[in-house]
């Protein structure tokens, strides 16, 4: 996986970020934090982040569910793009990485709407269904496990509402999906699941080739 846009040269990625992140110091502390952990290549890169807080605010979104939280630079680059009222459910099963994301939350004034759930992620999502929230939230981002990719996906499809937006990272997984000789477990998941999007007529999708791959699907009205 990546932590930058893999597919541009390391000049032009340059110039990309000093064109156009406008990144809060907050996030760029929290970033170069994160660097410094050995699993630092899990966090999303900086633009994905903009790009995703930009989806929020042209959406309007109140709701959001983040499945996979790591030290938190995404679920923070969401909160704060969200207005005070809305609330953000983020799924996660480390306390050690979640306790970095809690410290910067803390500090961004966003705490009180983020609901941290520590449990594996599937358990997570299948309670927020028994609780009645269905149809509920306005956008979903899946960024953990890539062996139940599948399993997150068709639980989230039911907790977004019509009309509203589930993004999933890693996708392109740093050009993997595409080199036959590889064939660890994740990346034959990755596959599995781009391949099922593909297939599911449930959603208006669109891979993007920024980060590591960035799938969008939007939740067709009536399903």
């Amino acid at each position: 996986m990546s932590n930058k846009t893999f597919t541009l040269s390391e000049d032009l990625y340059d110039y990309l970020l000093d064109v156009s992140l406008r990144e809060p110091p907050i996030l760029r502390r929290l970033r170069e934090e994160t660097a410094a952990d050995p699993m630092a290549r899990m966090q999303i890169a900086p633009e994905q982040g903009q790009f995703m807080a930009l989806l929020l605010q042209l959406t309007g979104a109140a709701r959001v569910l983040e499945v996979g939280v790591f030290t938190g630079y995404s679920s923070l680059c969401m909160a704060l793009a969200l207005p005070p009222t809305a609330s953000l459910v983020c799924c996660d099963i480390s306390p050690e990485w979640t306790a970095v994301a809690r410290r910067y939350w803390r500090e961004a004034g966003v705490e009180a709407m983020i609901d941290l759930r520590l449990a594996p992620a599937r358990e997570t999502l299948d309670t927020l269904l028994v609780e009645g929230h269905a149809d509920s939230f306005d956008f979903a981002f899946i960024d953990a496990d890539k062996e139940n990719y599948i399993d997150y996906y068709e639980r989230v499809l039911k907790l977004v509402r019509p009309g509203g937006l589930v993004a999933v990272d890693n996708v392109l997984w740093s050009g993997s999906v595409v080199d036959k000789t590889i064939q660890d477990e994740p990346t034959q998941a990755i596959r599995a699941f781009n391949a099922h999007v593909r297939d599911d007529r449930r959603v208006a999708l669109s891979m993007l080739p920024i980060a590591d791959g960035l799938t969008l699907a939007m939740k067709r009205t009536g399903e």
